[in-house]
């Protein structure tokens, strides 16, 4: 298996909405028109993960404030014939070398119960920092914050 990582484009819109269905079914998944909203905005960068030309993984990230940037992971996806692989972890590392590259701090929110993303965030420098009661609107889960600290060189 060979995953290549690149730009998510307009027209996998609508696998990302199936993925999201499948992976955060009751959690309020987003539907193909909030991707192709994501992808116009041109302070948020997404990141696909193709096995050949099939979208397996996606990862998003938004830049926040003009002098001094913050960035929030807005979601990271993998289908779950590829998951336990470490794409979830090349998702998230091409993110973050993204927000690097104009450092700033790194927000996101996670459910509380998801230990596998929670450790993944924790190996890459992320510490709780809140708690979210009943984030996730379809299924009312409570969810952490979890911030980055700025990585790179600060301009």
């Amino acid at each position: 298996m060979t995953i290549q990582l690149g730009p998510l484009r307009r027209r996998d819109a609508r696998r990302c909405a199936e993925l999201e269905a499948i992976l955060f079914q009751g959690d309020d998944p987003w539907p193909e028109s909030a991707f192709r909203s994501e992808l116009a905005a041109a302070h948020i960068f997404y990141l696909a993960a193709r096995d050949g030309r099939t979208l397996v993984g996606y990862g998003g990230i938004s830049r926040l404030g003009h002098q001094e940037p913050e960035y929030e992971i807005h979601t990271i996806g993998v289908d779950l014939a590829y998951q336990k692989q470490g794409l979830g972890r090349r998702l998230l590392d091409a993110l973050l070398a993204h927000a690097d590259q104009d450092p700033g701090p790194v927000f996101l929110e996670v459910r509380t119960d998801n230990e596998a993303a929670i450790a993944l965030y924790h190996g890459t420098g992320f510490e709780t920092v809140g708690l979210r009661k009943r984030y996730y609107p379809g299924s009312g889960a409570d969810a952490f914050t979890m911030k980055r600290p700025a990585h790179g060189i600060v301009k």
